[in-house]
């Protein structure tokens, strides 16, 4: 190690040890501070699966193809870019009876092709009636209906001060009730956020969803929430 180093971690460790001795003889108060900010979603992103089974692979495959360029008809119908529209490779596989289901030989079913695409819609308001069109497609799966912010950063920022006011109102009536005051912050420390977002997700068959007597969409919130830890002088 050469004299600079040397010196650099000598000054680094008198920093740390200066900090730790003034964190034990100020007098400090800790809290923690928490908020939470409901927003309503402005996109909807659709989670779709084909699938496609015969024993011909290029009827198979021509099943598949057939029924996604439908969902990117749909998508140019409803004025979604292609940006914001997904697509992703095909992938085959060889389909056998369950022999332990059926109690004799596993018989070839066929080939099963699956294509996965993923549809966001930026007018919410038009998710119902969408849905409504994608089950005329031919989708055999909804993976999941998600709906979404563009916002999040934005709203997260306002959780987060929401959060530290929180705090800081919550060590001033603290130390109000001891006779004190509080000063300046001393440190913050952010913990994990945390956000929810009202979804069907799973993977779903087609002809589950149609059970149903009634078909709507909730709207819902998206909850997105701030947790913070401050210490303030005490005075």
């Amino acid at each position: 190690m050469n004299s600079s180093s040397v010196i650099l971690a000598i000054l680094f460790a008198l920093s740390s040890s200066t900090l730790a001795q003034d964190r034990n003889d100020r007098p400090l108060i800790t809290v923690s501070g928490q908020a939470e900010v409901q927003i309503t979603p402005d996109e909807v992103a659709f989670n779709l699966r084909v699938v496609s089974l015969a024993k011909d692979l290029l009827t198979a495959q021509a099943k598949t193809d057939e029924t996604v360029k439908k969902l990117l008809a749909l998508a140019r119908n409803y004025q979604i870019p292609s940006t914001r529209v997904q697509t992703d490779y095909i992938n085959l596989d060889e389909r056998y009876s369950d022999e332990e289901v059926t109690k004799k030989p596993r018989v070839f079913l066929g080939y099963a092709v699956t294509k996965n695409v993923v549809i966001v819609l930026q007018d919410v308001s038009k998710a119902e009636q969408m849905l409504s069109e994608i089950f005329k497609s031919g989708v055999t799966h909804i993976e999941s209906v998600d709906f979404r912010s563009t916002q999040i950063r934005k709203y997260k920022d306002q959780a987060r001060a929401m959060a530290i006011k929180a705090a800081q109102e919550k060590a001033a009536a603290l130390a109000k009730e001891i006779g004190q005051t509080i000063g300046k912050a001393f440190s913050i420390t952010e913990e994990g956020e945390n956000r929810q977002y009202p979804n069907a997700s799973g993977s779903t068959a087609v002809n589950e969803i149609f059970s149903g007597a009634e078909r709507t969409i909730s709207l819902g919130q998206i909850s997105v929430s701030a947790r913070v830890v401050v210490s303030f002088e005490l005075r």
